[in-house]
């Protein structure tokens, strides 16, 4: 339904690194004028990606998920059946279960991070808060800024699923906005609007996940634990770790709570519960219980809280998050055993600058990610490397 048969052979020739459209030409062997209508046609669509590099246009390709299954129902298209279109998502993600799995629970490092709901914090902990840590701050300094119609929900809205969350409220960033404002499928927005959406998200008890890195962030959507399947993920496979958390977490203090259970309904991931208080004279009386296994940190729970029984505290353990896109995705390839199929990708377009970036990452790497890499790549120039790195550091 997203590609014709030709567009899916042709697509599936390109590489993964970004690319020009004489790249795409001479593997296809195409005029680069013919290579270029194709392109432009797809990105019109959201299915690849392009942007503009010293005045010339730059194709990627975006992966499945978070990608072009996203950009296919941001906007209301015309071109495809959004209802049918939605019925086979949710058979695909939501009811078979290999994509989404493995999407989410294979390796250490994950496509997505949760952002820390930024009014529940304490003021004792503000100072400590880093700026890839706020949302606001991706919103701030980001090159461009676009808001879209949340996949998700648009997906459940065709099932009869959907909850009354707002629905223009998913943001993209940077790259991302920049190709998707271009073409439709997002509304280029400034940063006064994505401030007053985030805002928004905040009213709604939605929690912020974005991209997982620390630089350039390409999307930050907000979810309902019914709807989004970042959230979705999180109750499935909780115990794998499917999302990556703050580097917060809520403390309840049993003394204050009442047992009210505001807090089990506003968490998107079925984190917090309700047990007997042990109380001997009120018997019935309730208090909530973390999970904190299962807690992703957001902070939602607390702003719920009419007693001020529950506070945001710091992890004993940082969440490390990838400094950029490159940085996730030799981490991502590595622990899931690919990096010599992200290296490799398409030989006859190799380049010593994308092979000096990857290079790059790996030895910056933790000695073990830096084993694992060695091994998969079964390199002798690359074990030289990492052997000479570590006598120079030691």
């Amino acid at each position: 339904m997203l590609f014709s048969e030709q567009e899916a052979q042709l697509v599936a020739l390109l590489p993964i690194k970004p690319f020009t459209a004489s790249t795409a030409a001479r593997i296809w062997k195409r005029s680069e004028a013919e290579a270029r209508v194709v392109l432009d046609a797809l990105a019109d669509r959201g299915i690849i990606m392009d942007t503009e590099e010293n005045g010339h246009s730059v194709y990627s390709l975006p992966p499945p998920m978070a990608g072009f299954f996203e950009f296919s129902l941001m906007r209301v298209r015309e071109d495809v059946d959004q209802k049918v279109l939605s019925e086979l998502f949710y058979q695909y993600l939501n009811v078979e279960e290999d994509f989404i799995k493995a999407l989410f629970t294979a390796g250490e490092t994950q496509l997505g991070r949760v952002y820390v709901n930024e009014p529940a914090l304490p003021m004792e902990l503000t100072v400590h808060v880093l700026d890839y840590e706020r949302a606001t701050e991706v919103i701030r300094t980001a090159r461009h800024r676009a808001v879209g119609t949340c996949y998700c929900r648009h997906k459940m809205s065709h099932m009869g699923r959907a909850c009354d969350a707002p629905m223009e409220i998913c943001m993209t960033f940077n790259n991302a906005a920049e190709s998707l404002g271009k073409h439709g499928v997002a509304r280029p927005i400034d940063a006064v609007e994505a401030m007053d959406l985030l805002q928004s998200a905040y009213d709604h008890r939605l929690v912020q996940f974005g991209e997982n890195v620390r630089q350039d962030v390409n999307f930050i959507c907000n979810c309902c634990g019914c709807c989004c399947e970042a959230m979705l993920a999180a109750k499935r496979f909780g115990m794998l770790h499917p999302v990556h958390t703050t580097n917060y977490i809520p403390v309840v203090t049993d003394a204050l709570c009442n047992g009210c259970g505001k807090c089990v309904g506003a968490c998107a991931v079925d984190a917090m519960a309700l047990v007997s208080a042990g109380d001997p004279v009120k018997k019935k009386k309730k208090k909530a219980v973390l999970n904190e296994e299962l807690c992703l940190g957001c902070g939602v729970c607390v702003r719920t809280c009419a007693v001020n029984a529950l506070r945001l505290t710091e992890r004993a353990e940082r969440v490390v998050t990838p400094v950029n896109s490159a940085h996730r995705i030799v981490l991502m390839a590595i622990e899931r055993g690919s990096l010599e199929q992200l290296i490799f990708d398409n030989h006859a377009l190799w380049n010593h600058r994308a092979m000096a970036a990857i290079l790059g990452v790996i030895l910056k790497l933790p000695p073990i990610k830096q084993a694992m890499a060695s091994r998969q790549m079964k390199s002798r120039y690359l074990e030289y490397l990492i052997m000479r790195r570590g006598r120079v550091e030691s």
